[in-house]
């Protein structure tokens, strides 16, 4: 009776202490890049300032098998889009700031030891592409053309190729052109759900790289921020934010394929051709049945941003093809999700499951990041902008 009493009244608090134990070995040591856990009383932001670009991340971030991050640079303010010159010289536009920065690595160390302001004073400059030596930019209400001086890392203007549409809501532009010399632009919807005056708006514009006759490639695409191309195919890849107020968990987010003249469904429609009773009370029967189906969907409220198929030396040879993907985080959601970056096993135009790449910047209700870009260089390092703390990371193999 003494034995079981004792065990009752001093084996149960050790068993809780070895358990707690045991859960923070797992937490923090599983994985590759042993992450410090964050002291509840100290900011990320206090971290961040405290480290020198390419430094391990203080952070409890948890990263696949056989790979290290550490922070590229830092001081960027709302980092997002990601592009590489010609020449391998990496640029970043930070939209709240107006700059597009180019980030140079001298002495080949792993971090950026010099921020040149390529542009300044745009209006929230997000999508950044090069073809034939040119550098375009896609800002708030039009896209524009400069001539890129690699040797001195110098933009000068050239043209404006065309406006773009702005009243309110949803302001990231960004752009890709294709072997064909078509370029692409999307553009947000200006509300959550409702019928947009402009057709230019909650869509994919197309012209060519002079900005003649640009028109609608694809509609019906509330918020698809970051596109790319397909190594094999050539094809439009795009991520796809649904509306919100419909829930935690309805409507899923999307991987979607856009192609010329396709309709994605918003607002009066979302995921495999699901009508929006809520928002579309005069329903036509058959309405959905026209649109374009995602080719994947997963958790509603995650934020997909960038998007990347994976071409790296670096990575597994199965990984090959794959797509990474940036969940920038849910701002609405009850339970918070999203705030990591996942691997998609891409076979051929279908994506046929997720796996997490890089977890931890949400711990708890607190999001200690927000990834938004992903970029490969020749290397095969991989790059991570982060519009939340102003940092780049970079990602190599151990």
């Amino acid at each position: 009776m003494f034995i079981k009493k004792k065990l009752i009244v001093f084996g149960l608090p050790t068993i809780i202490v070895i358990l707690v134990i045991a859960f923070w070995l797992i937490k923090t040591y599983v994985g590759d890049i042993r992450p410090v856990l964050l002291p509840p009383s100290k900011d990320l932001t206090e971290i961040i300032e405290q480290q020198k670009p390419g430094d391990p991340v203080d952070f409890p971030l948890k990263i696949a098998s056989d790979f290290k991050i550490g922070i590229f640079t830092k001081d960027l303010g709302a980092a997002r889009d990601l592009q590489f010159s010609p020449g391998g010289t990496l640029l970043a536009s930070s939209k709240d700031s107006g700059t597009v920065y180019a980030l140079l690595d001298k002495n080949k160390d792993g971090r950026a030891d010099e921020k040149i302001e390529v542009l300044t004073g745009l209006d929230k400059p997000h999508g950044l592409t090069f073809s034939g030596g040119k550098l375009f930019v896609a800002e708030l209400r039009k896209v524009s053309r400069y001539s890129w001086d690699e040797k001195n890392l110098k933009a000068k203007f050239e043209k404006k190729l065309f406006d773009l549409p702005y009243s309110g809501g949803h302001h990231t532009r960004s752009i890709v052109i294709d072997k064909d010399g078509r370029l692409f632009v999307t553009i947000g919807s200006s509300c959550n759900v409702c019928i947009e005056d402009d057709p230019w708006l909650a869509a994919v514009i197309v012209s060519d790289v002079e900005g003649e006759a640009p028109k609608v490639f694809a509609k019906g695409l509330r918020n698809s921020v970051f596109i790319k191309l397909s190594p094999e195919t050539g094809e439009l890849w795009g991520t796809e934010m649904g509306r919100d107020l419909l829930g935690d968990n309805l409507p899923p987010e999307e991987i979607n394929i856009i192609r010329e003249g396709g309709n994605y469904g918003w607002p009066t429609c979302y995921s495999d051709r699901v009508h929006d009773e809520k928002f579309d009370h005069d329903h036509k029967a058959g309405e959905c049945e026209s649109t374009e189906a995602p080719i994947y969907e997963f958790q509603a409220h995650s934020a997909p941003l960038g998007l990347t198929f994976i071409d790296s030396t670096q990575f597994p040879k199965e990984w090959q093809g794959d797509l990474l993907v940036a969940y920038h985080g849910s701002w609405n959601r009850s339970t918070p999700t999203g705030y990591k970056i996942v691997q998609m096993n891409v076979d051929g135009n279908k994506i046929t499951g997720e796996a997490d790449f890089i977890t931890g910047f949400l711990q708890g209700s607190n999001a200690l990041g927000r990834p938004v870009d992903l970029e490969f260089d020749k290397a095969g390092s991989l790059y991570i902008s982060d519009d939340k703390i102003g940092v780049i990371y970079k990602v190599v193999k151990k």
